[in-house]
């Protein structure tokens, strides 16, 4: 099937024991991973409620009644599933790539992970890709897993990126609260970055980025002077890297602090990955660190 080449038997390996947990709670009824706001008969205990006739008499709680004289009854957490849907930035900006792979390609490996992984524990499934519009729109689903890996499978560079007009359509289209990741390289002024998101975050959904950027863009390695051309609009700029080299790094080193800092500051998750980083080890860390927050009660 078109996409399943993406994904990479050994990265799913590496993560095969861990879950992409919702950090906030999820609207559902099918067993899954993540906590509901309805109870049901899962085996952590939530709370006691006083007994009203036809009541399941095999749920009170007779040590309560030996204590209280009252009939209470347990009422436990639901687990249930979620929606997933890849928010997956495809703008030229994207095509770039001074290794082996490009920041595209390492998007479409991480893309195609996530969803098979949230699908494997019975979430539904979508994505959404988009420059300065939306391009591509696959409802979540328990049987969009094949639509999305043919989505990834098939994306292609498209043209100036802008997250304003994409993230409204989102915000509008999704509205009901789920699990939503974004992959960019966050080629846009941190508050605008910072604003867009917070509008999806203000609507209840689980927001994560996974900001993906080339080696050669945080370090600026170049040595010769030359033209260098803004993939995203084409316009051709003269570049003497032994002199800019060290006001580059300063303001990339800034842009990336300012996007970290208002990003955790509205309680959204943000990860740096560099590309010529194993996709497998930066997964594993991160999951990681998200499974035991997330299961902290």
């Amino acid at each position: 099937m078109n996409g399943t080449r993406f994904l990479d038997p050994h990265i799913l390996a590496r993560i095969d024991n861990l879950d992409l947990l919702a950090r906030t709670v999820v609207d559902g009824f099918i067993n899954g991973l993540h906590r509901s706001p309805y109870f049901g008969l899962s085996t952590d205990f939530a709370e006691h409620r006083q007994y009203t006739p036809g009541d399941d008499i095999r749920r009170i709680d007779w040590r309560v009644f030996g204590r209280t004289d009252r009939f209470y009854v347990k009422q436990f957490e639901a687990d249930t599933n979620a929606n997933f849907s890849i928010l997956f930035d495809i703008s030229r900006s994207m095509a770039y790539g001074s290794n082996a792979i490009t920041k595209l390609d390492y998007g479409r490996y991480l893309a195609a992970c996530l969803s098979y992984m949230s699908r494997k524990q019975r979430d539904r499934v979508g994505m959404v890709t988009f420059d300065d519009d939306v391009r591509d729109f696959i409802p979540t689903s328990a049987k969009h897993l094949d639509l999305v890996l043919h989505c990834i499978d098939r994306i292609r560079p498209g043209a100036q990126g802008d997250l304003t007009r994409p993230l409204m359509k989102v915000a509008e289209s999704i509205s009901r609260r789920s699990i939503l990741l974004l992959i960019s390289d966050l080629y846009e002024e941190p508050a605008t970055i910072a604003r867009n998101l917070a509008r999806l975050r203000d609507k209840g959904h689980d927001v994560i980025v996974f900001h993906i950027l080339d080696p050669a863009e945080i370090a600026f390695p170049f040595e010769e002077a030359s033209q260098f051309e803004d993939m995203e609009t084409g316009e051709l700029i003269p570049v003497v890297p032994e002199i800019q080299r060290d006001e580059y790094r300063h303001l990339m080193a800034q842009h990336l602090e300012a996007i970290s800092q208002r990003l955790v500051r509205d309680r959204i998750d943000y990860v740096l990955i560099e590309t010529s980083k194993p996709l497998d080890f930066a997964l594993f860390e991160y999951l990681a660190r998200r499974e035991a927050l997330a299961r902290v009660r």
